[in-house]
């Protein structure tokens, strides 16, 4: 026995399409709920939610008319689409072609004068030393900073500062005594 397997959420939405493709008329709700089931297998409880993502994703036109709800799609609106769609494709494509090529260019330029060459190598390696040694000029300049004059006074300031907030705090501390 084999299990009746439910449609997927695409294919119901092309089923409602050949709806409105093959007979090329307006609908209601409820003609559509009806037609649906009987003529493309959709179930009657899903018609309305296929309906609303086919108006939601404008490959089905919506129209309000007094009280009624009316829903149609015709085969040449989906061929505009299509063609519009490509159009914005192709020229997004050549924008991007030309894109391309301008940063093509840009690197090309950027390569003249950066070619390889011994003089080139040999000031790289220079390059090179030179941070290394500033690197540990650096860190030897840092491991002195404890001796510098302008951090010896600053250290001094601050000392000072901690004493008399010491100062203050014991005898504030000693008058709390006494009043007890």
């Amino acid at each position: 026995m084999s299990k009746k397997k439910g449609l997927s959420l695409e294919e119901k939405r092309t089923r409602m399409m050949e709806i409105f493709f093959e007979t090329k008329e307006v609908f209601q709700l409820k003609d559509i709920e009806k037609i649906a089931p009987k003529t493309k297998g959709i179930t009657p409880m899903s018609v309305k939610e296929v309906l609303q993502s086919l108006v939601d994703d404008n490959m089905v036109d919506c129209e309000r008319v007094g009280t009624s709800n009316y829903y149609w799609a015709f085969p040449s609106k989906a061929l505009h689409a299509r063609k519009r769609r490509l159009e914005e494709l192709d020229k997004q494509h050549t924008v991007e072609k030309q894109r391309k090529m301008s940063l093509q260019q840009a690197v090309d330029k950027s390569k003249v004068g950066r070619e390889e060459t011994e003089e080139r190598a040999t000031l790289l390696k220079e390059l090179q030393a030179l941070r290394e040694k500033r690197s540990h000029l650096k860190a030897k300049l840092e491991k002195y900073r404890e001796c510098d004059p302008e951090v010896i006074e600053e250290m001094r300031k601050s000392n000072v500062t901690a004493k008399e907030a010491v100062s203050r705090w014991t005898v504030v501390g000693q008058e709390e005594v006494w009043f007890r």
